[in-house]
């Protein structure tokens, strides 16, 4: 399974709502620019999103897009079904060999669980296995 950039952008466009949550309506050319993408395109993947009910519009001048849940309740696998439908390496065919079946169930299964297990909150604070050496100490 390849995640293409519908998956990998609406994962951006989440991030992004996420660590802003609870600061108001977020106008989608921020996230464009912030992050240097087409804000065409994240419009048309942002629509998905608020069919399902992971994200809400608000109109006006001051409008944009906020989390319908808290990002502690949305999970990567969320996202990336919206927008890249099931989730499976390939696709088991039953009279495939039973060997190779259960490896492509066995692969499936464990892409699920990480995507199923890592919430949006836990994108929305990762600062990388370095972060600590963005630290700078003066003695």
């Amino acid at each position: 399974m390849k995640i293409s950039t519908k998956g990998r952008y609406g994962l951006t466009i989440m991030i992004a709502l996420a660590k802003k949550q609870g600061e108001g309506p977020i106008p989608l050319k921020n996230i464009a620019k912030d992050h240097d993408l087409s804000e065409h395109y994240l419009e048309q993947l942002i629509a998905p999103l608020r069919n399902a009910g992971l994200v809400k519009s608000i109109r006006g001048a001051y409008g944009g897009y906020i989390l319908a849940r808290d990002a502690e309740n949305i999970t990567a696998g969320d996202i990336i079904r919206v927008l890249e439908g099931p989730i499976s390496p390939v696709e088991v065919l039953e009279d495939e060999e039973p060997a190779k079946r259960e490896l492509w169930i066995k692969i499936r299964d464990a892409v699920k669980e990480v995507l199923d297990t890592t919430t949006l909150q836990y994108l929305a604070d990762y600062e990388g296995d370095n972060a600590q050496d963005a630290y700078m100490f003066y003695i």
